[in-house]
């Protein structure tokens, strides 16, 4: 497991926008891990929340960590969607949920449909 490596979900990019002390931690010094459909969740939800100001600043700050998603992942993620089918997963969540476990790296995430899972960093 890649210590002080993170995959942000866009909850976590949310509440680090928003400047929740919760995710302090994660900040600096650590790496960053994201895909583009993260930001576009992350994207929106600051749009809608703040501004577009506020949408742009954070979009452009963790494209840079911006990981590609290969078949292999997509498909491993939708069986995972499908076997937890009754937590009504995101897509886009699967897909990280997925490519940070794969990659051995913590998924970070407030989202309640993750905690307790394996190989998630639950931060509200």
């Amino acid at each position: 497991m890649e210590e002080n490596v993170f995959f942000y979900d866009s909850y976590a990019i949310f509440e680090i926008a928003k400047g929740n002390n919760s995710y302090s931690n994660y900040i600096e010094d650590v790496g960053v891990v994201t895909t583009k459909f993260n930001l576009m969740e992350a994207y929106y939800r600051l749009l809608v929340h703040f501004s577009i100001d506020t949408a742009e600043l954070y979009y452009n700050k963790y494209r840079e960590f911006v990981v590609d998603v290969d078949d292999y992942i997509i498909k491993k993620a939708m069986q995972f969607r499908a076997e937890h089918k009754a937590k009504d997963l995101s897509y886009v969540d699967c897909i990280g949920y997925i490519f940070a476990k794969e990659n051995k790296i913590k998924f970070l995430t407030g989202d309640n449909q993750f905690k307790g899972m394996e190989n998630v960093e639950f931060v509200k």
